[in-house]
């Protein structure tokens, strides 16, 4: 019994290594932020697109110049309230299809007697090329020349009523918590030229991802597919 234990001990003690080692090898690697919001992006997309309480999203999206998904927009307040969240950009081309996603945040802040706090799913579909440019130029506020209107909720009627199409945007909004009313008027759209930096390559602009088309992102294939039936 001696001899078979010293034996067989090297070997054992070579699998013992090599299993360690692979188990080393590929260790659980996390999302980075970017990732996940791209994720969570393409989540909130096929829920609310999807969903009989936003029947006519499809018929807005369809007439849009270009959406922008935000997966959790949170506004909070007691007196002084503010609301915030990451969400991203797609521009849609005639032949091309829908652009890759650029990344950016939505900002706002407000005075009044507000209680309560509110998370929110939000899609808007950009209905004018004015309105596109605000959001490339980085000057994009809702309220005042740039107008902004929810969009119709409740009605399921499909993709193919969709009529006086007079709103620069239009905001699609599922809300979770408590508060008065989904309101954007307000609001800023600014870049987040950090994350498309990491995401795409330093220096790198949403003009450059959404409309030139210069760069690309392999793990975006699944946003871009769920978008392209619109």
């Amino acid at each position: 019994m001696s001899f078979l234990r010293k034996l067989t001990a090297p070997f054992l003690g070579l699998a013992l290594s090599i299993g360690l080692s692979l188990g080393q090898a590929m260790p659980a690697q996390a999302l980075t932020p970017q990732q996940e919001l791209v994720d969570k992006a393409r989540i909130t997309f096929e829920k609310l697109i999807g969903s009989y309480e936003f029947g006519e999203l499809p018929g807005y999206l369809k007439r849009a110049k270009a959406v922008m998904i935000f997966p959790d927009i949170f506004k909070a307040g007691f007196v002084i309230g503010g609301e915030g969240g990451n969400g991203v950009l797609m521009v849609r081309d005639p032949n091309q299809g829908w652009s890759q996603p650029a990344f950016y945040t939505l900002a706002a802040g407000s005075v009044g007697l507000q209680i309560g706090g509110q998370s929110s799913e939000t899609i808007f579909t950009i209905m004018s090329d004015k309105a596109l440019q605000a959001v490339l130029n980085d000057q994009m506020k809702f309220g005042g020349d740039m107008s902004v209107a929810a969009g119709p909720i409740g009605k399921g009627v499909g993709a193919n009523t969709t009529t006086n199409l007079d709103a620069d945007v239009y905001s699609f909004a599922k809300t979770a918590g408590l508060y008065g009313g989904v309101s954007f008027n307000g609001a800023g759209i600014l870049r987040k030229n950090d994350w498309n930096a990491v995401y795409y390559g330093p220096g790198v602009l949403p003009q450059q991802i959404v409309i030139d088309r210069k760069v690309s992102n392999p793990n975006t294939k699944d946003l871009v597919n769920a978008l392209s039936p619109y």
